[in-house]
Parts: structure tokens; C-alpha cells; sequence
């Protein structure tokens, strides 16, 4: 079986994510989509179980998808679950040259693992976790940036915040 884990903080989760989540699912037998505690990320919108949640309904139409959580190092979540493919989606070079440094650190620590790079639809290539969460923030509009059930926890949380 091939597995792959597509790994992030998701906070929220976009419809760029949903478009990589399905077109790795055509390529893998099962996806783990795995929110991760990201230290360097303080200001979470979202608690992981939120975003876990968010995630679960948001990718209820992908059969071969999974979604959970972790903490650690990512190399041994993926030996815990199996699974010898990172998916990771690219919006722009500037993606390109982080991702490709973190997937050599990753090759270095575990030779068994690949990164698997999945382009972004041009449709989405503007589109960031942190771009939504500013918007949120300031009562732009956020609607077909996120799949509506995530959409929808936004707008509560903002108009709670008020």
C-alpha cells in the first residue's frame, strides 16, 4: 500500500490544500492529512483539534484521506504511520527553495522517506493559511477561499471576538 502523509499547521485549511489533498489521493491508496503543533506559529486562529475537525469535514469526499495529529519529528510520525511519502504543495519558487531544504534535512535523517512536490492549481497560488486568517481579521470576504464549513467557523469566530 502506498501511503503518504501531507503534513501542516492548516490554520485554517484552504481550498489550495483541498485541491493538493485530492490530487495526491489519486496518487497514493491512502493520504494522511496530519496537523502538526508548528512552534514557530504561535498565534494559532484554531486549536489543532479544531483544525483536525475543520479538516475532517472539509475532506469527507476524499475516500482514501485520514486526517489526525501530531507532535514531534515528522520523520517518525511517518515511520509510526508507515508511510514512506511527504506530500507538500508549491505555490512559488520562494516555496520551492524552503521545501526543497527541509526535504534534503528529512532524505539526511531518514533515507527511506521521499517529498513528493505537488504544483498548485494557478487558481490558488495567491492563497496562504496566514493570507486568510488577516483577511478574517479585518472583515474581508472570504468566501470560495475556504471550503464553506471552515468558512463558516471563521465568521463565528471573528464576530465572537467583537
Amino acid at each position: 500500500m502506498r501511503r503518504a502523509i501531507c503534513p501542516g499547521s492548516f490554520d485554517p485549511v484552504t481550498n489550495g490544500h483541498l485541491d493538493i489533498f485530492e490530487r495526491a489521493s489519486q496518487m497514493f491508496d491512502e493520504i494522511i492529512i496530519s496537523v502538526f503543533h508548528n512552534p514557530g506559529k504561535d498565534k494559532a486562529m484554531f486549536t489543532m483539534e479544531e483544525r483536525v475537525e475543520m479538516l475532517r469535514d472539509a475532506t469527507k469526499h476524499i475516500p482514501n484521506a485520514r486526517v489526525t495529529c501530531f507532535s514531534g519529528l515528522l520523520n517518525e510520525f511517518c515511520r509510526q504511520e508507515k508511510a514512506p511519502f511527504i506530500v507538500r504543495g508549491l505555490r512559488a519558487f520562494s516555496d520551492f527553495e524552503y521545501e526543497f531544504q527541509r526535504a534534503l534535512l528529512i532524505k539526511k535523517i531518514d533515507n527511506n522517506l521521499e517529498t513528493v512536490f505537488i504544483m498548485t492549481n494557478a487558481n490558488y497560488s495567491f492563497l496562504s493559511s496566514s493570507g486568510i486568517r488577516e483577511l478574517a481579521t479585518f472583515g474581508g470576504c472570504i468566501h470560495g477561499l475556504v471550503p464553506e464549513c471552515v468558512e463558516d467557523r471563521i465568521k463565528s469566530l471573528v464576530i465572537s471576538k467583537e
